[in-house]
């Protein structure tokens, strides 16, 4: 891998055309013989530093449609905490079921990840809008289409997947095989660290918050963001604040509301201040209560038009109850559970609406990444490991000691590389520098 890396960091893209392609890679796996490793362990008490194994593994073959990237950089995602403990179910039965008719995705050992920005190594047959060399970012969506349901939304298709979790090959590794039209131009002002970070989060939040597929946002609309600062919650921050809304944050510590001024936002709630649950089965509506209360308080009155939703089974009756007359409650994740309770008299008598938004089709990841390119969306990266610490990546994640995105260095050597763009780096160097809390 060392002269594809060299000539990457040259930027000389004959020498990449050129180079010979490693039969093995090194990727971080799960492996389907510790599938019942955590058996009886409690949800929170599952460490994903006993799960997630470095291993060597042969290079896939590059289909059609398909293309082989050099991973310069990737990012965890609350997927790869899913993977790592084998919650809600083991993701090998995903890869088993790939295998019906990708059989090159059905093996004993699953390399994750659904972040990567990088460089195209090798291209299939059909490919003809990439080629080796292009310095890309991939978003997660694999789709077959082979199905009429996908052709007027991706996400619809029948044999939609979210790649490198339900997907084999993905980007916490060296390398990564990928769809062609997964992949998207990297922003030449980021670094890889800074490029790889965005990808699922970003283009989640916008198809959740912005697209007519989710709330449709508009300006001036009241949006409470759970979990703010966070790998989704502070793209939505900064989608709001760009177009015109106004976020109502919801954060657990004073770091994490600091990283939200940083971002822009007045309205900040300290999520520690309310308890919305009597014990494990009975939620306390005196709580959902003061909590509109505390909202109305900030915005002048006014309840939000718009919920954005992702920590689930924790705050959902409160996401209903809080939400305006006629208001949406948008929903993805459910990191805290997915098995939600609600009083449905606050729904139906206010005519609220509940949308589950998942992921995002390729025109709203292009739109997204295009904002990032743009410099209107900034990443959120906090930290970065090397791809050998990505145990302890998926830790922090799983336990939320992180804030914004927790990136992994894959072939790249150190922070900072990749840059291609300095001046413009240069014109929105604050605010990259804000948003990561340097």
């Amino acid at each position: 891998m060392y002269d594809i890396r060299e000539a990457i960091n040259a930027g000389d893209r004959a020498a990449i055309a050129a180079a010979k392609i490693p039969a093995s890679y090194r990727g971080m796996v799960v492996r389907a013989a510790d599938e019942r490793m955590f058996e009886g362990v409690e949800h929170r008490d599952k460490d994903p530093r006993k799960s997630l194994t470095m291993l060597e593994v042969p290079t896939p073959e590059v289909g059609p449609g398909e293309a082989l990237i050099a991973v310069m950089a990737s990012a965890v995602n609350y997927n790869t905490v899913w993977t790592s403990i084998f919650e809600p179910v083991s993701t090998f039965r995903f890869l088993e079921k790939y295998g019906k008719i990708s059989p090159k995705h059905d093996l004993p050992y699953h390399v994750v990840g659904s972040d990567a920005a990088g460089v195209v190594l090798a291209v299939g047959a059909g490919v003809t809008k990439w080629k080796a060399g292009d310095e890309v970012v991939a978003h997660c969506l694999s789709v077959e289409l082979e199905d009429p349901q996908g052709h007027s939304d991706t996400m619809l298709d029948p044999q939609q997947r979210i790649w490198g979790f339900e997907t084999n090959f993905g980007g916490l590794a060296e390398m990564a095989l990928v769809k062609a039209n997964q992949l998207m131009p990297k922003p030449a002002h980021l670094t890889w660290e800074e490029a790889a970070s965005p990808g699922l989060v970003n283009s989640t939040a916008y198809r959740q918050l912005v697209s007519t597929n989710g709330a449709d946002m508009k300006q001036g609309d009241v949006v409470l963001i759970w979990g703010a600062s966070g790998g989704l919650g502070s793209y939505a921050v900064q989608m709001a604040l760009n177009g015109g809304a106004i976020p109502v944050c919801v954060v657990s510590s004073e770091d994490k509301a600091d990283l939200c001024r940083k971002m822009g936002a007045e309205h900040i709630i300290d999520r520690r201040e309310f308890t919305f649950w009597k014990d494990e089965h009975t939620q306390d509506e005196s709580e959902w209560r003061r909590f509109g209360k505390k909202i109305r308080e900030l915005t002048g009155g006014e309840d939000p038009d718009i919920v954005f939703e992702h920590p689930g089974r924790e705050t959902f009756g409160a996401s209903v109850y809080v939400a305006k007359r006629g208001g949406t409650i948008v929903t993805c994740a459910s990191t805290s559970g997915y098995w939600h309770t609600y009083d449905n008299r606050y729904l139906w008598m206010s005519l609220k609406r509940i949308v589950g938004s998942h992921f995002a089709n390729y025109r709203e990841a292009w739109e997204a990444n295009r904002l990032v390119a743009l410099g209107r969306i900034h990443p959120t990266l906090s930290r970065v490991y090397s791809l050998e610490q990505a145990g302890q990546a998926a830790y922090e994640v799983h336990r939320n000691q992180h804030q914004g995105k927790v990136g992994v260095l894959c072939l790249a050597d150190e922070e900072g590389q990749g840059v291609r763009d300095a001046e413009f780096r240069a014109k929105h160097l604050d605010a990259i520098n804000r948003f990561r809390g340097q």
